[in-house]
């Protein structure tokens, strides 16, 4: 992943896509916001770089946001996964790494949050993976990291971060991943486990609404040998 490439982020007016945007300018990477209406992308830019102080950040329309980035990271709510890529399917890049953070919640058909619909695929980042060009690499990761954990900039995110996909994709975004202060990436294997930690968000939602926690409840894993413990490095051996 290189540093001179920025992190494009499609659907980064929301509040998770506006939080990583904030946290990646942060860590010093350039950040491209991208939305379907170049005038919210511009602004919601403007919000980032009058929080975070020399911030490199641009807001553009969605297919441009991707033109040059290494790493697209797809925040739209659930309902929008699919047209949204449709709409930039050929502006994307063989090498490309996109990372998939939707989950199939059934509040996109107007039931409750703490419930799943059902995916062809077996989940969000599954879809992702079946609309994109080949040589385009998938990985599932940040699901249940709260927006305003991110948005927090003086405070560490506190939460591991499940990664999956195949062991090059998973590398790449875990190492991103680990950009965020407090952010432990746990190999997470193979892509089809995205349906398990897309799971655990419905059952989070349920969790903060029962537990009154409005920033969010984070996960942390025990036990883990402390070889692995610097997350990106347990991808290299691993399928």
């Amino acid at each position: 992943m290189s540093e001179d490439q920025p992190i494009a982020i499609l659907g980064g007016t929301g509040d998770q896509g506006l939080g990583l945007a904030l946290r990646f300018c942060q860590a010093r990477r350039r950040v491209v916001i991208g939305s379907r209406d170049r005038a919210r992308a511009g602004r919601a830019a403007e919000q980032v770089a009058g929080r975070v102080p020399g911030a490199l950040v641009a807001g553009l329309e969605n297919a441009e946001a991707i033109a040059d980035a290494s790493v697209v990271i797809l925040s739209v709510p659930f309902e929008s996964t699919v047209a949204t890529l449709e709409a930039v399917r050929e502006r994307f890049e063989p090498g490309q790494l996109v990372v998939s953070i939707g989950v199939p919640l059934a509040s996109a058909v107007g039931a409750g949050a703490t419930r799943l619909l059902g995916v062809w695929e077996g989940s969000c980042a599954e879809l992702v993976a079946s609309r994109l060009p080949e040589g385009v690499e998938v990985a599932s990761a940040l699901q249940n990291v709260a927006a305003h954990r991110l948005r927090q900039l003086a405070e560490p995110i506190d939460c591991d971060v499940v990664v999956s996909g195949a062991p090059g994709p998973r590398r790449r975004c875990m190492a991103l991943c680990e950009l965020l202060p407090g952010v432990r990436a746990i190999d997470g294997g193979p892509l089809a486990n995205a349906r398990i930690v897309e799971s655990l968000t419905a059952l989070l939602i349920g969790l903060n609404a029962r537990y009154r926690v409005p920033e969010g409840i984070g996960l942390r894993f025990t036990g883990l040998p402390a070889s692995e413990r610097g997350g990106a490095k347990a991808a290299e051996s691993s399928g």
